[in-house]
C-alpha cells in the first residue's frame, strides 16, 4: 500500500506548517551558523543549514515523521516499509519506533555499514536489495503487498515533500534577508520541499539544487523539461543516486529552481573541509553544497544558506574521501 493515494497533489504552504507544527517532542529546529571562511572565498554571507543536527543525523526525519504521523491507525498497524539508501530507512525507523509499530528497510547491498546500524538503532528491519534504486523498489513493493504493510516513499510524495519543507520555513526564519539557497537534490523531496516553502514567502530567493556529475538526473530532467531514466548513477554521494528524479518533486521544481554538479572530488575535499576546518559532520551528500562553492560551479547571491543534509559517515566513508583526493591528477586546495 502506499501511504496516500493522493500522490499527485501539489504541497501548500498550509500543510508546509502543519508539518511544522506536528514536530513538537519529535524533530527538533536546526542551527543556521556562520561561515566566514567560505564567505571569504566567495565575497558573499554565507550559513550554513546544520540538518546533520537531527536524532537521526539527517533531514529525511522531517518527512518521515510527517508521512508517518499523518497516516490513520488502520493504515499503521500492520507496520511500515521503505526503500532507501540509508538516511530515509533510519528517520523511517525512528518515527515507527515513536509510534509503536514495525518498520522494514529495503537497503542496497553496497550500503555503508554505519547507515544498517542507524536503522537497526531504532528497531528497523534491514532487507538487502541489489545495488539500484530500482532493485530496492522492486523488492519493497513485494514485501508491502504480501505483507499488507504501507509504504513511505523516500522522496515522491505530498507528506514526505511537505515535512522536508519546513527546513525552508527555518531558513526564512532564521535568515529572513536570505537571497540564495544551494540544496542538494538526488530524488528531490527536500529540494521540491525547500524550494516550495520558500518561494511561497520570499519568491526572489534563488534555489540551486546540487547533485553530483555521476548522478545528475535533475539536470537531465531541466534539459528535457520532464524527468528522464538516466542509464547509471556513480558517485561517493550515496544518497543521491537514483536513477530518475521524482515525478512530483520535479512539478515542484520546474521553473523556480536550477541546477549544477559537481564532481567526486569536488565532494571529497568539500567534506573534508567541512570536517577538518568547520567542524561540521558531513557525509558526502551533504557535502555537495559547499562543494558548489568551493570548486565554483556557482556564483553565490548573498546571504547565501548551504543546506548540510546530513552527516551520516563512518571512517570508512572518510578514509574514501581521502582516498579519492589522493587519486592522479586532484590538486590540493
Amino acid at each position: 500500500m502506499t501511504a496516500n493515494p493522493e500522490a499527485e497533489s501539489l504541497v501548500t504552504l498550509e500543510t508546509i506548517r502543519e508539518a511544522a507544527d506536528g514536530f513538537q517532542g519529535v524533530v527538533e529546529r536546526t542551527p543556521l551558523i556562520h561561515a566566514p571562511a567560505l564567505e571569504a572565498m566567495v565575497g558573499v554571507a554565507v550559513y550554513l543549514k546544520l540538518e546533520n543536527a537531527h536524532a537521526t543525523g539527517a533531514f529525511k526525519l522531517r518527512g518521515a515523521w510527517t508521512a508517518i504521523r499523518r497516516l490513520p491507525e488502520e493504515r499503521r498497524v500492520n507496520g511500515v516499509l521503505t526503500y532507501s539508501s540509508g538516511n530515509h530507512g533510519q528517520a523511517v525507523a525512528f518515527a515507527a519506533q515513536r509510534v509503536g509499530v514495525r518498520a522494514v528497510i529495503v537497503m542496497p547491498e553496497t550500503v555503508p555499514p554505519v547507515k544498517v546500524a542507524g536503522v537497526k538503532r531504532w528497531g528497523g528491519e534491514v532487507v538487502f536489495a541489489g545495488r539500484t534504486s530500482e532493485d530496492r523498489f522492486r523488492v519493497a513493493m513485494e514485501m508491502a503487498e504480501t505483507e499488507d504493510l504501507t509504504v513511505i516513499p523516500p522522496f515522491d510524495h505530498p507528506d514526505v515533500i511537505a515535512g522536508q519543507a519546513t527546513a525552508g520555513l527555518e531558513i526564512v526564519e532564521q535568515l529572513p534577508e536570505v537571497a540564495h539557497i544551494l540544496v542538494p537534490v538526488g530524488g528531490g523531496g527536500l529540494a521540491a520541499g525547500v524550494t516550495t516553502a520558500v518561494k511561497a514567502l520570499r519568491p526572489t530567493v534563488r534555489v540551486t539544487g546540487v547533485e553530483p556529475e555521476g548522478s545528475a538526473c535533475f539536470n537531465a530532467a531541466l534539459a528535457a523539461g520532464r524527468p528522464v531514466r538516466i542509464e547509471r548513477t556513480n558517485s561517493i554521494a550515496d544518497g543521491l543516486l537514483p536513477l530518475s528524479i521524482g515525478t512530483l518533486t520535479f512539478k515542484h521544481l520546474v521553473g523556480r529552481a536550477d541546477g549544477v554538479t559537481v564532481s567526486d572530488e569536488a565532494i571529497a575535499e568539500a567534506t573534508i573541509w567541512l570536517r577538518t576546518k568547520q567542524g561540521v559532520m558531513a557525509e558526502p551528500s551533504g557535502g555537495v553544497t559547499s562543494a558548489a562553492l568551493r570548486a565554483g560551479a556557482v556564483q553565490p547571491e548573498g546571504p547565501c544558506v548551504l543546506v548540510v543534509s546530513g552527516g551520516n559517515a563512518d571512517a570508512d566513508v572518510m578514509a574514501l574521501l581521502e582516498q579519492v583526493l589522493r587519486k592522479p591528477g586532484h590538486d590540493d586546495h
